[in-house]
């Protein structure tokens, strides 16, 4: 299940929508990056990152979803960052995190779910570059680990998941396009892409994980059903259905 897809960079991913947490080495050791989901997952991570023999220095959360701000004892009583905006939006909604997760999932410390702080502006001990923006949640940040090939995409360029435009706020496809035009320039400089849900793409799959995206969001800016395969899987008819009126209610 803990699978090493370059140097320093290992993912496991949950049964739970195909969750990757993702650890990361660093100069002074591990960084641990939206782990979860399940108490299982999480001591079962716990067990693979006690066998690399290497502290855990950090946690990273790559947006403020109550699936990407958990945490467990046996990682340490370690800082947990986020960018600014994420850190400050998991703080407002904590409660609700909370009942989600206990709602979703058993067996996670509940009172460890959200407490972030903002990354300093040197990274601390996050190795790579954070690439902030706001498709799908406030202060959703990808980390492209150049050096290694790698880029983290959050919940960003998935072959399980269509593009989830947060309805809460304004005219989510333009900051989803803007955000796809970073991700694809990043995307050009590495051979692995580890999305937040799915498989993790290698090779010609990572350009065509942008392609996917841009073209969803394009037919649904049109007003044409795209041509989608992520669509056959009946659970996504309502998000689909929330984008689509998002974008006739934006458009009017």
């Amino acid at each position: 299940m803990f699978k090493q897809v370059a140097d320093g960079v290992w993912v496991r991913q949950s049964e739970w929508v195909w969750s990757n947490a993702v650890v990361v080495r660093g100069e002074a050791g591990l960084i641990v990056v939206d782990p979860g989901i399940s108490g299982s997952d999480l001591d079962q991570l716990a067990d693979e990152v006690d066998r690399l023999g290497i502290p855990v220095v950090a946690g990273f959360s790559t947006h403020p979803h109550w699936d990407h701000l958990l945490w467990h004892a046996r990682f340490g009583d370690v800082p947990r960052y986020a960018t600014a905006a994420c850190a400050r939006v998991a703080g407002e909604a904590r409660e609700r995190a909370q009942k989600m997760a206990a709602e979703s999932a058993s067996g996670i410390p509940l009172d460890l779910i959200g407490l972030l702080t903002p990354l300093p502006a040197d990274g601390g001990p996050v190795p790579g570059e954070l690439i902030e923006h706001d498709a799908h949640a406030v202060g959703h940040a990808a980390i492209l680990l150049a050096d290694r090939g790698v880029l983290l995409a959050g919940d960003m360029l998935s072959d399980v998941l269509i593009p989830l435009l947060d309805a809460r706020r304004p005219d989510q496809v333009s900051a989803y396009e803007a955000a796809l035009d970073r991700l694809d320039e990043a995307a050009r400089h590495v051979d692995v892409l580890v999305p937040g849900h799915g498989a993790v793409a290698r090779g010609p799959e990572v350009a065509a994980r942008v392609a996917a995206d841009r073209a969803y969001l394009d037919a649904v800016r049109r007003g044409d059903e795209p041509v989608d395969v992520r669509l056959d899987q009946d659970w996504l008819a309502g998000p689909h259905q929330s984008n689509v009126a998002q974008v006739r209610h934006s458009s009017e």
